[in-house]
């Protein structure tokens, strides 16, 4: 249990980073002199470098161990935000946002794999709701920076201090690791066969589950990255407000997860993703025709009034 305290730790502050480009962009554009589209291309190399770490995370875990590879990941993420923070160009962003996304992507696919093998089905979804949490207190975090002059720098180096202090406590938890690893091949736990990517695409279903998650991480990640823009652009919302409406779409996303955890054991797995697949079509749906866009602005108003916290 406290290694998965210690996974479920890592997982928050993997969530950290991921929404605070979108929620910091408005004002970090203008610094650094950049378009608006060009938070698209940080968020393609990011995703580019997640992916291809993803894919060959498999081997460097069977030579090197998963509890290194998971905290050298850390700290290529760690050292990357630190870079943000720093930048003054729009195109060194560029190239932190590789040693980003492949750190990240290390992460996410270590401990996911990690945990489906050793732990029970709610704790994969209980994983993704600490993803959860770090990605709501990202934007809330820069929400606090951003009203400072050149505030969100200051929000991008609280967030690498995070981070280093999590490799901190990864490399002092390695031995927890090593004796997890040893229990479970003196249990069989482990006695698998290494699956190569092809032999896997090859599986039956496989395919098909990558489109659908393919599709749901457009769906969350163009939302996270465009929103804040979108509002600050579109509805005159202020940068810190906007920052602050991202943060609640991610802890809308956070709530839903933790309820999926607390049911994941009652239902079967088809009947959570095909349920998913319809809640989140209605929520498209309901979003983009539910009402006109006088009311939609008139009710974000009325709504903000309630809700607006204080940031001074």
């Amino acid at each position: 249990m406290l290694l998965l305290f210690i996974i479920y730790i890592a997982f928050i502050s993997l969530g950290l980073p991921d929404a605070v480009l979108g929620s910091s962009w408005p004002i970090m554009k203008n610094d650094l002199n950049a378009s608006l589209e060009f938070a698209g291309v940080i968020s393609l190399i990011i995703s580019a470098g997640t992916v291809l770490s993803s894919l060959y995370v498999t081997k460097a875990i069977h030579y090197f161990g998963i509890g290194k590879v998971v905290a050298l990941s850390v700290l290529l993420t760690a050292i990357a935000l630190f870079g943000f923070s720093m930048s003054n160009i729009a195109w060194a962003l560029v190239f932190l946002a590789i040693p980003l996304g492949v750190g990240a992507g290390a992460v996410d696919a270590a401990l996911n794999n990690f945990v489906a093998l050793h732990y029970r089905a709610k704790h994969m979804n209980y994983l993704h709701s600490f993803w959860g949490v770090g990605a709501t207190a990202g934007p809330l975090l820069m929400a606090n920076y951003l009203a400072l002059k050149d505030g969100w720098r200051d929000g991008y180096m609280t967030i690498a201090i995070v981070q280093f202090l999590l490799v901190i406590l990864l490399f002092a938890s390695l031995p927890l690791w090593k004796k997890f690893v040893i229990s479970s091949v003196r249990s069989n736990e482990t006695n698998t066969p290494l699956v190569t990517n092809a032999s896997a695409l090859k599986m039956k279903g496989v395919p098909l589950q990558l489109a659908v998650f393919f599709s749901y991480c457009s769906i969350e990640m163009s939302t996270g990255l465009w929103a804040a823009s979108y509002l600050t652009t579109e509805r005159n919302i202020l940068p810190v407000d906007a920052a602050f409406w991202v943060a609640m779409y991610y802890l809308g996303i956070t709530v839903g997860r933790f309820a999926c955890g607390v049911i994941a054991e009652k239902v079967t797995e088809e009947t959570l993703i095909r349920s998913g697949v319809v809640i989140i079509l209605f929520g498209c749906i309901l979003l983009a025709l539910l009402f006109s866009d006088e009311t939609r602005q008139n009710r974000l108003d009325i709504d903000w009034v309630r809700l607006r916290p204080n940031f001074s």
